[in-house]
This record gives structure tokens, C-alpha cells and sequence, in this order.
């Protein structure tokens, strides 16, 4: 009984006794039952437990346990988090970077429709004050040319009053003369005829 104890001992104090993957004690007494000795046996499954444990630890190694699993998720939705936040981040700034250029460049047309106003009221006061003038010009352009045809029409009055006036005193001599002729030829005729008388 002694023995059984060690070999317990020995089955289940071993570093892979939370990892058998069979019953040990067993193995051991089917071995003997083939005819191995009781270490023959002993060795067999040591050895056996030893490469079944090193195969499970490369495959634990391998395997992700559930803590190390859920770390990682924990993992993934931490920088998930920091992930949406960063974007979430950007895209507010980008969103505030385009409303202040929007803002910026609204701003700068209304001053350029504010400039073009101004340009166009200017425009429209140098055109207005132009035609003004033009107006004024040939206001003056046509006064001077009325003056011109008063003046033109007050000479050929005077003109014509004057030839009148050398008319009336050419028909005044022309009659006088007439006149004078006539008396003169009737004298004449009388003087004519009293002389034959």
C-alpha cells in the first residue's frame, strides 16, 4: 500500500496532473496486466503524460483561453471607441474648418456684390452727369444757334426794311419823275398845240 500511495502521489503532484487527459492509475494497470513491470509501466506513462502535456501546452499556447479572448475584444472595442472618437473628431473639425471657409467666402461675395453696387450706382452717376452735360452742351450749342438765326433773321429784316425803304423812295422819284415828264411833255403838248394854233 505504500507504493500505491507514492505512485498516487506521483500521478497526481506531477505539474501535469490538472492536465490528464486520461486515468493514469489505470494506464499503469493495464500496462502490468500486459506483462511491464511496475516501473516499466511508470516510465511508459511519464512519458506519455509528459508528451500529451507538452502537445496540450503547444496547443493552449496556440489557443486563446476566454480571458485572453475577452481581453482582446475589450481590446478591440477600446480602440474602436478611440477610433469612432478620432473620426468623430475630425469630422467636426472638418465640418467646422468647411462652415468657416463657407462663412469666409460668403462673406467676400457679398462684399464683391457690395463692390459691384457701388461700381454700378458710380457708373450709373457718371453716365447720368455725362448725358447732363451733353444736354447742358447742346443746350448751349442750341441757344447760341437760335441767337444766330434771331440774329441772322433781325439783319435780313433789317435788310428788307432797308431795300423797302429804298424801294418806296425809288417809287417816290420814279413818280416824281413821271410826274415831272408827264407835266413837262403836256406843257410841251400844250406848248405844241398853241403853237400851231
Amino acid at each position: 500500500m505504500p507504493i500505491l500511495r507514492h505512485l498516487h502521489r506521483l500521478f497526481h503532484t506531477s505539474r501535469f496532473c490538472n492536465q490528464n487527459h486520461f486515468d493514469t492509475y489505470k494506464f499503469v494497470e493495464r500496462l502490468e496486466r500486459e506483462g511491464f513491470t511496475r516501473q516499466q509501466s511508470q516510465a511508459i506513462m511519464i512519458s506519455l503524460q509528459k508528451a500529451i502535456g507538452e502537445s496540450m501546452n503547444d496547443v493552449n499556447r496556440i489557443m486563446v483561453t476566454k480571458t485572453e479572448r475577452e481581453k482582446a475584444i475589450y481590446a478591440y472595442k477600446v480602440d474602436f471607441a478611440k477610433l469612432k472618437s478620432e473620426v468623430q473628431l475630425i469630422e467636426r473639425n472638418d465640418f467646422t474648418m468647411m462652415k468657416a471657409e463657407n462663412d469666409r467666402l460668403e462673406a467676400e461675395l457679398e462684399k464683391l456684390r457690395q463692390r459691384l453696387r457701388e461700381e454700378i450706382t458710380r457708373t450709373q452717376a457718371n453716365v447720368r452727369l455725362d448725358l447732363n452735360l451733353e444736354k447742358g452742351k447742346i443746350r448751349d450749342v442750341s441757344s447760341a444757334q437760335e441767337i444766330k438765326i434771331k440774329e441772322t433773321d433781325t439783319r435780313i429784316e433789317s435788310e428788307i426794311s432797308g431795300l423797302r425803304t429804298q424801294m418806296e423812295a425809288i417809287k417816290f422819284q420814279i413818280m416824281q419823275y413821271m410826274i415831272g415828264t408827264m407835266t413837262g411833255a403836256g406843257a410841251l403838248f400844250l406848248a405844241y398845240l398853241r403853237m400851231f394854233k
